[in-house]
């Protein structure tokens, strides 16, 4: 197993569980989950594997807990964008879009943690891949959402669109087929936005 960059200091300071989902995170991330060991989290946390049986019953219900927390972020950055460009709903989406960029340069080291994990949960009822599904289905659905409130002709399938480029853009970054990929992204969803109607950024209810 390769080695990773531990954070001095940082471990000590957390609470028993934190402890073990950071641990957790950082080596799941780096390392991939079916590698990683609950023995290897134990040490990493700097606990036992009995004190993580305490706080999670298994190691899939550590996995899922960790992508919950992973999602979270995810779904946090939709809410930044709302709050930070209120009745703006095309600016909305250039900020979820920013996001996606300002993240890439650490997906070419690690990956997607989500298209990471689902190559390695092929059971559709795995809790951890539920985690996945269910996160995609709500960002889907918040996506469409935005893009009806810009006015788009076909939210649908402007939100697909919008999809494929952000998730396209982190598997091209990981496996290093394009360069500027950050800029190439923004480009490309005001391209999406700018063809579906809406380049003023005008939602159905006001002005932004």
């Amino acid at each position: 197993m390769a080695a990773t960059v531990r954070r001095p200091g940082r471990v000590a300071k957390l609470p028993p569980r934190e402890r073990i989902l950071d641990a957790a995170e950082e080596l799941f991330q780096s390392e991939g989950i079916g590698r990683v060991s609950v023995q290897t989290i134990a040490e990493r946390a700097e606990t036992t594997k009995m004190a993580i049986y305490r706080h999670f019953e298994t190691k899939d219900a550590l996995v899922a807990e960790w992508l919950r927390i992973v999602a979270a972020d995810y779904q946090a950055a939709f809410d930044r964008a709302e709050a930070e460009h209120p009745g703006r709903p095309r600016e909305q989406i250039l900020g979820l879009a920013r996001f996606i960029a300002g993240g890439l340069p650490g997906i070419s080291h690690r990956g997607c943690p989500f298209i990471n994990s689902l190559a390695e949960l092929p059971d559709r009822s795995d809790p951890a891949r539920r985690v996945i599904e269910e996160h995609k289905a709500r960002q889907t659905r918040r996506l469409v959402g935005m893009c009806a409130e810009a006015g788009l002709s076909d939210p649908e399938q402007a939100a697909a669109e919008i999809t494929f480029v952000l998730e396209g853009a982190q598997v091209s970054t990981q496996n290093g087929s394009i360069d500027r990929a950050g800029d190439r992204l923004m480009r490309a969803v005001e391209g999406i936005l700018d063809r579906y109607g809406s380049p003023l950024g005008v939602s159905r209810g006001g002005t932004g």
